[in-house]
């Protein structure tokens, strides 16, 4: 089978084994990708996504925004080509020699400078986190003190630790975001929300 043949395949799978639901059209796409993504349905019964979220993201992508990831492995996972029809690009930081460095220096994670450092980039832009709690936790300070203005969070941090909090906590704002409950999650799962997104822009007249 060709590559396109088995991802319609894989979707009518998915559409098929997941039944009935109560997602909008626009909503399942992207929770269907995060299954196509991880083979768990159980995202259908955890995923948590705000009222005006995904037209947020869509609307960001089409103006051309920054899409800011919190691993490479994230930025890795998304695709760049239906972002750049619109002039949007993906950046990731923690590669950075300065984030490294400052992160020595106050004596936190390189996670948490990265989301510092990114704050220039963010307004109307979307950040993305598929593995760091203390990403998130950050961001969410730095929004509250109106550092940061990011269109639309993807908060999707795996783990043990703060993981399952740090969502929680995103879920309790008014910010727009694309987020699910518990310790699952992962860069790779972040990074299906975004090319969901990014292919809802480009079916968009």
């Amino acid at each position: 089978m060709k590559p396109h043949e088995i991802e319609a395949k894989s979707f009518a799978i998915i559409d098929a084994e997941a039944g009935p639901h109560n997602f909008a059209p626009d909503e399942w796409k992207i929770v269907q990708r995060m299954i196509h993504t991880t083979a768990d349905f159980e995202y259908m019964e955890m995923v948590r996504i705000s009222r005006d979220a995904v037209e947020a993201g869509i609307r960001a992508i089409r103006n051309g925004c920054t899409v800011i990831t919190d691993t490479n492995m994230a930025k890795a996972g998304i695709r760049k080509e239906p972002l750049a029809a619109f002039g949007s690009r993906c950046e990731c930081l923690m590669a950075d020699p300065r984030v490294a460095s400052q992160a020595k220096e106050w004596g936190v994670t390189r996670a948490r400078v990265a989301v510092e450092m990114a704050a220039p980039m963010m307004a109307n832009g979307i950040y993305v986190v598929g593995n760091a709690p203390t990403a998130l936790l950050h961001l969410l300070s730095m929004i509250k003190e109106n550092a940061a203005d990011p269109a639309l969070v993807v908060g999707l941090p795996v783990g043990f630790v703060n993981a399952a909090e740090s969502k929680a906590a995103l879920i309790k704002t008014s910010i727009p975001y694309i987020s699910n409950v518990g310790r699952k999650g992962g860069s790779n799962v972040a990074a299906s929300v975004i090319n969901a997104l990014a292919l809802i822009a480009g079916e968009r007249k």
